[in-house]
């Protein structure tokens, strides 16, 4: 009966639960759950429809990206501007992956508001945590049910 009682709450749990793990060049590896991600700071990201990109329109709420690298501590090497030479590999549970420079989202350089969203236009998502990259012309860079972000 116990087993029984296991198997129907595995059933029961919600979809869109999903762990992202920040590893590689960090001091602080991150292991994350949609819950840790809804207990931080959001941020909103309002991706329009383009007649040139995949990406769907609508209002994703998340996480920047930026205060989840400062909590993981990045490993810098040494020499001017050394944090600029970090670049971010993040793949999602079909193996699917997209490369992000640190230049890219730091606020003092490029700026983008890049985030890891849990919701898009109030609702959860259905398949895992999404990188959302707002700024990208095809939406390419848009993963879906993300497992991982190697800092490299």
């Amino acid at each position: 009966m116990k087993a029984i009682f296991i198997c129907a709450l595995a059933f029961m749990a919600p979809a869109w639960a999903g762990n992202v793990d920040i590893t590689g060049a960090v001091i602080n590896p991150l292991h994350l759950t949609t819950g840790t991600l809804r207990a931080q700071p959001a941020t909103t990201v309002m991706i329009a429809k383009s007649a040139d990109s995949d990406m769907p329109p609508g209002t994703f709420k998340g996480v920047l990206l930026t205060k989840l690298l400062s909590q993981a501590v990045l490993k810098d090497k040494q020499g001017k501007h050394a944090f600029l030479q970090h670049t971010m590999i993040v793949t999602g549970r079909d193996g699917y992956a997209v490369a992000l420079a640190i230049g890219e989202i730091e606020p003092g350089m490029e700026g983008k508001a890049v985030i890891l969203a849990y919701d898009v236009d109030g609702r959860p998502f259905r398949d895992g945590i999404h990188l959302v990259v707002p700024g990208d012309k095809q939406g390419a860079r848009q993963v879906r049910d993300v497992v991982k972000i190697e800092v490299q």
